[in-house]
């Protein structure tokens, strides 16, 4: 089978974001613009030469074609093995876990995660490096940077392969296997969980649960480990076939776009644990019965009861949380003396701090969360650790909560979303808060005091990379914290988001309105920003 080699000329807007490239899906389907960055990949990673390649995606529209061109590209590129999930379909956490199960050179990943899919929707793809996870700075630089010369791809001309049939089979020298996408990861769950106390927590009878699958790929996991291996029971996983077009919704596991779990864990009758994942099967929402936790709670809460979890007895090395996360695991981590780590946004911030065994569980508050069981965040492990945790300690959601708040404190926590903003007045307003930086520390907004402001720069601790303008950080002294931030998984115009803390220690205080609580901090800054008169928006798109 010979290769060809197809000319073609650059894009200049081939730059990876946080999690990889994303685009409109009809960017992707610009001739050559999809093979262009297959190409770069290719390219500035000579160990797929002869080796082995993970690939797989959400199901969104064009996963299927895209698995297609990959293929061709792969065996034209000399890769010696494909590994695919049957279907096309491998969730992020999945693809994560084959990588290193199997010691592959890396995989790629087709997927924009909670952004909504159809042919007018996004598309996405992503490399991830032999340990696992997200390639760091350093790889995706220069990914971009053979974009930016690449002026032919090479391909080979063959029929499609059928991505519904297991098995394996040969494309010229290149071994093609398409294996069940659930199979290794529920084997990798089984290992961390106790099944067997969860199935008792099921038979009890008294334990009702909903898992919201939002028609993405998380479906099929979920209905073989919840409802089959763990005996849940039919109807515990609803929304669970993955569409192209994730039936018409948007996968993203919040308050608003989850609302159907939201309603049916209200009220007396609600269900006692609720949870959600998202079109890729990363993040994760976590609701008890009229109880949301927040994912910055969630993630405290899990490092505090780590020791209750059948793969986490031992010990846990560390924790680390992005920036804009909230400061509660910091208390846990200082109460059980290990380290916490404070990184920018992005898992593949925390693939050093995991590979050098810094740290054991990490998260962020954008609804993920994760440990050193793959290099992704991962949405599913993280419902199976709650159920776990319940199955413990036999209390509900929200008597856990209340309890660790009693013990710690609670971070009162909310984040406004302005997304969709036109994109140079989006920067505008992140310079204009720069320029006061120096002269906020010391000084007074409302009735706080501001202890220091910054742009966060971030230094690796293992391998010494810096990464700067990382979010703008304004900290008073009481414990409050306001962060502004332009996010990097939009593909339309600019998403400013604003990230409020307030830390409260006095128990009888914590059952506030969180939009109580923050109401002077979002005063302060949205102010302080001029959102309105730099935006045009006088309400953010979303608040959770």
């Amino acid at each position: 089978m010979k290769s060809a080699l197809i000319s073609s000329h650059p894009f200049d807007d081939q730059r990876p974001g946080t999690s990889g490239l994303r685009k409109r899906v009809s960017d992707f389907q610009v001739p050559h613009y999809l093979e262009n960055f297959l190409q770069a990949i290719f390219d500035s990673q000579p160990d797929l030469r002869g080796g082995t390649l993970v690939v797989g995606g959400d199901g969104r529209y064009y996963n299927r074609e895209a698995i297609q061109i990959i293929i061709r590209m792969a065996a034209a590129n000399g890769v010696g093995t494909l590994i695919i999930g049957l279907g096309g379909l491998l969730s992020t956490p999945a693809a994560s876990c084959l990588i290193r199960k199997y010691r592959a050179n890396g995989g790629i990943i087709l997927s924009a995660s909670h952004n909504p899919g159809g042919p007018d929707g996004d598309f996405g793809i992503k490399f991830n490096t032999a340990n696992g996870g997200p390639a760091p700075e350093a790889i995706t630089e220069l990914i971009y940077a053979c974009t930016r010369t690449v002026d032919c791809y090479r391909s080979v001309d063959c029929d499609a392969i059928d991505l519904d049939i297991a098995g394996e089979q040969l494309m010229g020298e290149m071994r093609i296997t398409l294996i069940d996408p659930v199979t290794d990861y529920a084997e990798l769950m089984s290992e961390l969980f106790d099944f067997g106390l969860i199935r008792k927590l099921f038979r009890s009878g008294d334990f009702r649960m909903l898992f919201d699958a939002m028609h993405a790929v998380t479906g099929p996991y979920a209905h073989h480990i919840l409802e089959e291996q763990l005996q849940a029971g039919a109807g515990t996983v609803i929304n669970g076939t993955p569409k192209e077009d994730f039936g018409g919704g948007h996968p993203d596991p919040n308050l608003v776009h989850a609302h159907e779990i939201v309603e049916r864990s209200a009220g007396v009758d609600g269900v006692d644990f609720a949870a959600a994942s998202d079109g890729d099967g990363d993040r994760n929402m976590i609701l008890g019965r009229d109880f949301f936790v927040t994912p910055s709670d969630s993630l405290a809460v899990m490092a505090a009861n780590a020791h209750l979890i059948k793969g986490y007895r031992e010990s846990i090395h560390g924790v680390a949380r992005s920036m804009p996360t909230s400061q509660a695991v910091d208390r846990v981590a200082e109460h059980l003396g290990i380290s916490c780590y404070e990184t920018p946004t992005g898992w593949k911030f925390f693939g050093n701090l995991l590979d050098d065994s810094r740290i054991t569980l990490c998260g962020e508050e954008s609804f993920g969360s994760g440990s050193d069981h793959v290099q992704e965040k991962d949405g599913l492990w993280a419902v199976l650790f709650w159920l776990n945790l319940l199955a413990v300690r036999r209390q509900s959601v929200a008597e856990i909560v209340t309890e660790h708040w009693q013990t710690f404190g609670r971070n009162f926590y909310t984040r406004y979303d302005y997304e969709g903003i036109e994109s140079a007045a989006a920067k505008a307003l992140v310079e204009h808060l720069r320029d006061q930086l120096p002269k906020l520390p010391g000084s007074k907004l409302g009735a706080y005091k501001v202890e220091y402001a910054d742009d966060f720069s971030y230094t690796d601790p293992v391998d010494g990379s810096v990464s700067e303008h990382q979010g703008i950080r304004i900290g008073f002294t009481e414990g409050s914290r306001i962060v502004y931030r332009l996010s990097g998984t939009g593909t339309q115009g600019a998403t400013l988001r604003i990230y409020l803390e307030a830390y409260e220690a006095d128990p009888e205080k914590h059952r506030k309105e969180t939009a109580e609580v923050m109401r002077p901090l979002v005063k302060i800054a949205t102010k302080l920003a001029e959102i309105e008169a730099r935006t045009g928006r006088s309400e953010p798109t979303v608040i959770t």
